[in-house]
């Protein structure tokens, strides 16, 4: 369908599609148990469907579970095409369970090398920046004296539609102990470079649950894993991985605000309440009409 504008927002100016934690491996089955090829292409096949099509895809990190070159080449084959396929900019973010040489050279068509992986990505004026907070040889988080001015160099000139942030380790608390062992460090020292910047919305992984919080002022989004997710009606001790549940993001990005929707990857048929043709007839009507016609309780 063509724009339809029924209140105060026109349509989002910008559309991210945000997804994390592939966990991607070289022909084996994640912990014996779970497909995670499988799982990415019942992701893409949601995606695919998708109207209307997001500006730019950003993958938040894990994006393999051990580093392996042949699972760098897997994850490029199923959502390079994809990218192509929608007319969608390709972002890559590393998480702790990648290995900087092996993603370089291929992910990124890039000499091998431990230098953290940070990219720039201009989206017709909101700008998107991949952060490194993966730590060589571990599996926390940090952003390193070196990557922090780096950014703040990079946040000194606003972008016309403003900044978003992308990383693995988001700066937020979480629900579950053993992740508060991985957070990211030093969090403070982060908060004051983006503080009063044009950062707009920070995203993020690692949780492979769904959630948002505040960071510095400034929202930060958790997008739950392709691979599999936590179940957190659970005790805490009890909390585990389980294969169900999968999600992505929908960043839909406008002058004034920026949200995040969680799309299910598994979905079901539809009602037939709201067709095109119940659209076509309230755009022939006024705002008073329609307000009549939808809003008045009967």
């Amino acid at each position: 369908m063509t724009e339809i504008r029924f209140g105060a927002h026109a349509p989002a100016l910008r559309t991210l599609l945000h997804l994390s934690d592939t966990h991607l491996l070289d022909g084996a089955a994640l912990g014996g148990r779970y497909d995670t090829v499988s799982n990415l292409e019942r992701t893409v096949e949601r995606v695919r469907a998708m109207e209307p099509r997001p500006d730019a895809i950003v993958v938040t990190g894990d994006l393999t579970d051990l580093g392996e070159p042949a699972a760098y080449r897997e994850l490029r084959g199923v959502l390079e095409p994809l990218a192509e396929e929608i007319g969608a900019a390709l972002i890559w973010v590393a998480g702790n369970h990648d290995e900087r040489p092996a993603m370089r050279e291929h992910l990124l068509d890039e000499p091998g090398s431990q230098a953290p992986i940070t990219a720039v990505h201009d989206l017709d004026g909101l700008r998107v920046i991949a952060l490194d907070s993966t730590v060589p040889g571990w599996h926390h988080g940090e952003l390193d004296p070196e990557q922090l001015a780096w950014l703040r160099a990079e946040l000194a000139e606003p972008a016309p539609l403003g900044t978003i942030l992308a990383l693995h380790h988001p700066p937020l608390p979480s629900h579950i102990p053993f992740f508060d062992i991985l957070e990211l460090r030093d969090q403070p020292a982060f908060a004051e470079v983006v503080a009063g910047s044009d950062v707009r919305a920070i995203l993020a992984g690692h949780l492979h649950y769904s959630t948002s919080g505040t960071f510095a002022g400034i929202p930060v989004s958790v997008a739950s894993a392709t691979c599999y997710t936590m179940d957190l009606a659970l005790p805490v001790e009890r909390v585990n991985g389980m294969d169900a549940g999968q999600s992505f993001h929908l960043v839909h990005v406008w002058e004034d605000t920026i949200t995040h929707a969680v799309v299910p990857v598994a979905s079901a048929e539809p009602a037939e309440a709201f067709t095109p043709e119940w659209y076509a007839e309230m755009a022939r009507l006024g705002p008073e009409e329609r307000l009549e016609r939808f809003s008045r309780k009967r």
